[in-house]
């Protein structure tokens, strides 16, 4: 009888050893180096500003509150355009039914050059119950979301926010942009990298910095599907910790936007862990790239063809509806 419990509890043992590692080697790697952690917040009316709807923004120390109703949403932006910088936010999304409305934090100059403008996104796209956020990360290049229907060239890369609860906490969202590349980073963790190709796929003109929420009904949730319910307005979206660490157009030449500081010696190059991190949620939780997207006019985004992607099995990507699938080892 001895033995057998002895058999029983080793084999007990080795089962919960075994789901450690399982849970071990689906964990998130950590990507050794913390940018978000070397700055410090300012007062939000030191760098920004309200943008519209006013009446629905509230403002407190180093963040600001916005919501949505079905009057108005609201937005702010920058006092001060940028040439270059780290732009970072802590941002907490509103949890339960989201359809149709989407958080933005993103850099752009289309007031500076409308009809002709560049712009840099991660937008937070709204939900149905028991289903993830989807964050959508995006550039736009001298005027090339200015079109119309049919003629918007953008550059999305998307991502399944299932790794944690966006909704439960604060969570950090970066864009590191400098004249090589941008990255977008999520708590840390470099997400994508969009490398400057040629000086025609990359925004060099100066950027203010932008926070929003509005109704996106059309598009934003299963291309339209699922559309805004204001039964269950207001839907709300807190930013805190909006950190600026840029370079401004008047800046002199030494200014430079700060490293990641991941690879030898710092500078552009990621280290092997935050690689490896970036390809950890690559692998898991992308579920779109523009070069996959079988439907899009590739001639129209010549970095597509620069790179050859290599071949790989749907079963190591989760998917959405209507989208293409990515390798497993792309870092774009």
């Amino acid at each position: 009888m001895a033995a057998c419990f002895t058999t029983a509890a080793a084999a007990a043992a080795a089962l919960l050893l075994l789901m450690l590692v399982v849970t071990c080697c689906d964990a998130q790697p950590p990507p050794g180096f913390y940018p978000s952690k070397r700055f410090r917040a300012r007062p939000f009316y030191r760098d920004f500003r309200n943008l519209w709807g006013a009446q629905h923004q509230s403002v407190g120390g180093a963040g600001a509150t916005i919501w949505l109703d079905s009057t108005s949403g609201s937005g702010f932006k920058s006092r001060r355009p940028f040439r270059s910088g780290y732009f970072g936010a802590s941002i907490k999304l509103q949890p339960g039914y989201t359809a149709g409305v989407i958080t933005a934090f993103y850099l752009s100059n289309s007031e500076a050059h409308p009809g002709f403008h560049d712009e840099v996104d991660m937008e937070f796209l709204g939900t149905t119950p028991g289903r993830p956020y989807t964050l959508q990360t995006n550039v736009y290049i001298r005027g090339s979301g200015d079109g119309g229907p049919g003629r918007v060239v953008g550059r999305e890369v998307k991502f399944h926010l299932d790794w944690f609860d966006p909704t439960a906490d604060f969570h950090h969202y970066a864009i590191l942009w400098n004249p090589n590349q941008i990255i977008f980073l999520v708590d840390d963790v470099p997400i994508r990298r969009y490398p400057r190709w040629s000086a025609a796929t990359f925004p060099r003109r100066p950027m203010w910095v932008y926070g929003s929420i509005w109704d996106a009904s059309s598009w934003a949730t299963d291309d339209g599907r699922y559309r805004a319910d204001y039964r269950y307005s207001p839907f709300v979206a807190r930013f805190s910790e909006l950190l600026l660490r840029a370079c401004s157009p008047r800046a002199p030449p030494r200014c430079h936007a700060p490293s990641l500081a991941g690879g030898a010696g710092g500078g552009d190059a990621l280290s092997p862990r935050q690689e490896a991190a970036m390809r950890w949620v690559q692998r898991g939780h992308m579920v779109y790239h523009y070069c996959l997207d079988p439907k899009r006019d590739h001639a129209l985004t010549p970095e597509c063809r620069r790179r050859r992607w290599p071949s790989f099995t749907t079963a190591t990507m989760r998917r959405q509806p209507t989208t293409s699938t990515m390798p497993n080892n792309a870092t774009s």
